[in-house]
């Protein structure tokens, strides 16, 4: 039997089929379609991610953690950014007086702060107003002008007890290589006493050790905060000499300079602390001298070599300048003789906070040819919260003499104070290895924080 289809059958079919070719196609425009929108909504949520962590990050270096502002005065704040600040009033038990909301700042806009004698201000800063996101501390401070001395110094500090820069071995008396301190002391640890009896400085250390008959050397050990005893046994060397493979340091020399001398006889100088050479630690120091010196020569800065003044340090009593109190990441800080108080031959001036300082011309005050005077510096930029409190300002020396004796900044320069517009504002601390002329600065609020 034949079987056939009529032509209006054909058309029939042919419609459907085509009917189910678009509604697939249909159904493929809209699964594209959510998928456009899905890829646009992630791009759009990772960029709104982005805005908003780069918000963050851009406002959290344009915002100190700390602003120091003076007692019973008006002081000015142009933070711009894009934010609003509550102020908080915290009494000793942490609780605020001020009402919720009763203080609120626009930290878009110039703000003007009348301080009374309160020591103790917070600041809620919200980014947008909305998002709670730093805490500010807003400190009320007394007033205070100091002098900037620009001095070259002898600095001698000595540790407590002596401080371990690292361990080794050697051969003992039977060519074997020993080493008895292996895994027990670690670099930065300070040996305070052995067996009971405190270790004055390493060549004590050492010789107690050489003369102790091979007896176990009980050390008291200090790590940190943490004070422990450890036991070690000396081992016989080639020489016959009892050892311990230990490599210790006792004490720090060095050249630097005076920032500053306060009304009190007080001074600050380096505006970054002694570290330890070989394990770059701060020094802890037991107590410290420091002493006149004179710059006997000066290496030049160049790209990749930064410059060194050399100083000539006697350690004679007739040198001494005053006492060394405290070695801190901020300077070294101490008490000046009447020998020390006749460096500050400048008049006293006034400091200048953070968020007084601007960029553009300043001078640093130093000494490199024998004569205290002040070089024409720019600075760059400032980091209101940078997290090296070492490296505040950023700044470049334009003086074409200063550039011509030294290259621009070299070491033992560190410690020279920064002028700018009549205040002291801060000190040089480092100097850019790839450009002499570039370097950093402490602000000198921070430097007084000490």
């Amino acid at each position: 039997m034949k079987l056939w289809i009529t032509e209006t059958e054909k058309v029939k079919r042919q419609a459907g089929e085509d009917a189910v070719i678009i509604l697939q196609l249909w159904k493929q425009k809209v699964r594209r379609l959510r998928i456009y929108r899905a890829c646009l909504c992630a791009v759009l949520i990772l960029a709104g991610m982005g805005l908003l962590g780069y918000s963050y990050y851009l406002v959290d270096s344009l915002i100190p953690s700390v602003i120091y502002m003076r007692a019973e005065s008006e002081e000015s704040l142009a933070l711009d950014i894009p934010a609003k600040g509550e102020i908080l009033s915290v009494s000793e038990q942490g609780t605020s007086n001020i009402p919720k909301g009763a203080v609120t700042l626009d930290l878009s806009q110039p703000v003007t702060m009348k301080t009374g004698t309160a020591d103790s201000l917070e600041m809620q800063v919200k980014l947008f107003g909305i998002l709670p996101f730093k805490q500010v501390g807003i400190r009320v401070i007394e007033d205070q002008e100091l002098i900037p001395v620009g001095v070259p110094i002898g600095i001698y500090v000595k540790t407590e007890g002596v401080m371990v820069i690292g361990t080794g071995e050697f051969r003992s008396v039977n060519g074997e290589k020993v080493a008895p301190a292996e895994h027990i002391l670690k670099s930065g640890d300070y040996v305070v006493k052995l067996n009971g009896t405190e270790v004055a400085d390493k060549d004590d250390l050492i010789t107690r050790i050489e003369n102790g008959s091979g007896e176990a050397a009980i050390l008291t050990i200090r790590r940190g905060e943490e004070y422990f005893d450890v036991k070690i046994d000396p081992v016989q060397d080639q020489t016959k000499k009892y050892k311990i493979g230990v490599w210790v340091r006792d004490n720090a020399q060095g050249v630097g300079t005076m920032t500053y001398i306060d009304s009190q006889g007080n001074f600050g100088a380096l505006g970054h602390g002694i570290n330890d050479v070989d394990t770059s630690n701060l020094m802890e120091m037991n107590d410290g001298t420091l002493y006149q010196t004179e710059i006997i020569s000066i290496q030049k800065g160049t790209a990749g070599h930064p410059g060194e003044m050399t100083g000539m340090i006697v350690y004679s009593d007739d040198r001494i300048l005053g006492d060394i109190t405290s070695n801190s990441v901020r300077g070294i800080f101490g008490k000046c003789n009447d020998k020390a108080l006749a460096l500050g031959t400048e008049e006293a001036m006034p400091i200048g906070l953070k968020q007084e300082i601007r960029k553009g011309p300043a001078q640093i005050l130093c000494t490199v040819d024998g004569t205290t005077r002040y070089y024409d510096i720019e600075i760059t930029d400032i980091h209101l919260d940078h997290d090296n409190v070492n490296r505040g300002i950023e700044l470049k020396v334009t003086d074409s003499d200063l550039i011509a004796l030294t290259g621009g900044i070299v070491q033992g320069m560190s410690g020279a104070p920064i002028i700018q517009n009549g205040k002291f504002v801060g000190a040089v601390t480092h100097v850019l290895v790839q450009d002499s002329t570039r370097g950093y600065g402490i602000f000198i609020e921070n430097m007084l924080e000490q």
